[in-house]
């Protein structure tokens, strides 16, 4: 089946897309208003792209009268926001959190969890979230009806169980975006495909014969 986008709803699109793109990491963020308020929602147009620099992206919708979203706001009078990774004993947290709540009340208490104050920026993490990354504002461009922004990491926050030798992390689960209405996946379960070389590749396939030339 084709489906053109163009010939489809904004709401069908969103569907499709978020359904096919999967699974997505959430970007549980804090932010904080000038009156030093913490806003904690979570946000599934998120990932890593670079390491050197460190930079993330997050994409922020609108809200249904069409204006910006708390975090959006925050972050760029502030120019500054964490992300928090959810696992599965925060799930109930994080759905609570991405409720409507009034702007000048707190998510993070609401959901009775708690902040700890960060290294390099004012924004605070969540103290129960086993791995947090403080970010700066690089930059921020308008996708229609969404605002993309480029966070540079400056600090990492990981709780110390999940560390072993060389920094390697194990044991650490958060759970993914599968789509809409409102499923999500575990990252408990996994498996190992080492990437092989080209020229190891060449060396035991030798003898390969394409299906199609067979």
């Amino acid at each position: 089946m084709h489906i053109d986008p163009q010939l489809t709803s904004h709401q069908d699109n969103y569907k499709l897309l978020t359904n096919i793109v999967v699974p997505r990491p959430i970007a549980w963020v804090t932010s904080q208003n000038s009156e030093g308020i913490v806003n904690l929602a979570p946000f599934s147009f998120f990932n890593a792209i670079g390491s050197d620099p460190l930079y993330i992206i997050i994409s922020i919708g609108r809200k249904d009268n069409g204006s910006m979203k708390d975090t959006a706001n925050n972050i760029i009078e502030n120019g500054e926001f964490a992300v928090n990774l959810v696992t599965e004993d925060l799930i109930n947290a994080m759905n609570i959190s991405a409720a409507n709540f009034p702007s000048g009340e707190s998510e993070l208490t609401a959901v009775g969890l708690h902040a700890t104050k960060s290294k390099r920026i004012k924004v605070p993490i969540v103290t129960e979230s086993q791995a947090s990354l403080e970010c700066v504002l690089h930059s921020q461009q308008p996708l229609g009806a969404y605002t993309l922004f480029i966070g540079q990491v400056v600090m990492f926050h990981v709780d110390d169980n999940l560390l072993s030798d060389r920094l390697h992390i194990s044991g650490f689960a958060p759970i993914g975006r599968m789509g809409s209405p409102a499923y999500y996946c575990r990252t408990s379960e996994r498996f190992e495909a080492p990437r092989i070389s080209y020229e190891n590749w060449q060396s035991e396939h030798a003898n390969y014969v394409p299906l199609a030339n067979a």
